[in-house]
């Protein structure tokens, strides 16, 4: 799948920032490929790069519209369809991770061959996977897990990614999201994968490498969400990992989209190693990830040394502070 930039991105009319968390990741890690943003009239999402018309975009050479939003459900609401059309019409590409295939909407599918441009369905995956299998492969590997959904893996993935070779260590970012797959170029979109075989593409995503060579894997909602733990589970099966950091916004009180309370930090940590100890028994936690975004500086950096203290592992905000002290435990665990 090669998506070609630069992109235009695409907010719809989205209620909030995070529903726009595909196209701000985006942003965040792969900036010098947006040109501009798309914003129908209600939207309340701001990526904080130019806001663009089609016209304007075609005519500085866009190349994907890229549909930069998540929703309950996946499904391209119906009155987005004509600006999709419209910026087909105009010879862009358009890329979407949504649940919702871009050729099962009639006019999209008309309209792209029509035109001759591709569209690109990010979450469906056309690479077919084994169940997973369980045995012990050489390499390294380290997975975000979550107290909650959109709790910040995928950054603190990458930012591990880029501690850690800073630190000399062969480290490489492996997407388990259509956000992940945009800014890396490659992955699975897990969640869109189906039951039996989601450990299999784990082990897929994260095969067996020389035995200094650490793969991060990108965690994918909670052990504890009651929409999404099946996920949770088995990407934590088939990436076998030999490490993983926990990530959590303190400020919340209860799940994502749902009624049950946030878990406790010890809770999610004592479910990960005995789940994870199925496929790698030697299965550890090395730190804290905390995303302080909604804190002021004083706040942020009294809770992430609570945190810290309380759990014995060390605490970070990867954005806010960076990963050094996640990178030293595992420097001092695992050596270079």
């Amino acid at each position: 799948m090669q998506i070609a930039h630069p992109y235009l991105l695409f907010l719809g009319d989205v209620p909030d920032q995070l529903a726009a968390k595909t196209a701000q990741g985006i942003v965040d890690w792969r900036r010098e490929w947006c040109l501009g943003q798309l914003r129908l009239p209600g939207c309340q999402a701001d990526c904080g790069i130019p806001d663009m018309t089609l016209d304007a975009a075609h005519a500085a050479g866009a190349r994907t519209l890229v549909v930069g939003v998540v929703n309950a459900g996946g499904v391209l609401p119906d009155h987005w369809v004509q600006t999709i059309v419209t910026a087909i019409a105009l010879g862009m590409d358009i890329a979407t991770g949504l649940h919702q295939r871009l050729r099962d909407i009639p006019e999209i599918a008309l309209a792209a061959d029509q035109h001759g441009v591709s569209l690109f369905d990010v979450r469906h995956s056309t690479q077919k996977f084994a169940t997973g299998k369980g045995t012990k492969r050489p390499g390294l590997r380290l997975l975000t897990v979550g107290t909650d959904c959109s709790v910040g893996k995928k950054y603190t993935s990458l930012a591990l990614e880029r501690g850690m070779r800073e630190r000399g260590l062969n480290a490489d970012f492996r997407a388990t999201g259509q956000t992940g797959v945009f800014i890396s170029g490659r992955g699975i979109a897990i969640d869109a994968v189906v039951a039996d075989f989601i450990a299999g593409a784990a082990e897929w995503l994260s095969p067996a490498n020389e035995p200094g060579h650490w793969d991060v894997v990108e965690g994918q909602g909670s052990l504890c969400h009651p929409s999404f733990a099946g996920v949770s589970l088995g990407l934590l099966h088939g990436s076998q990992p030999d490490a993983f950091v926990v990530c959590h916004e303190p400020t919340r009180t209860r799940m994502r989209n749902v009624e049950t309370p946030i878990p406790d930090i010890a809770e999610i940590i004592d479910l990960t190693i005995a789940a994870g100890r199925l496929t790698n028994p030697d299965i550890r936690c090395v730190g804290l990830a905390i995303n302080t975004k909604a804190l002021d500086d004083d706040t942020a950096a009294r809770t992430i040394a609570d945190l810290g203290a309380r759990y014995g592992l060390p605490a970070c905000d990867p954005i806010r502070t960076g990963v050094d002290p996640i990178v030293d435990r595992i420097v001092e665990i695992f050596g270079k």
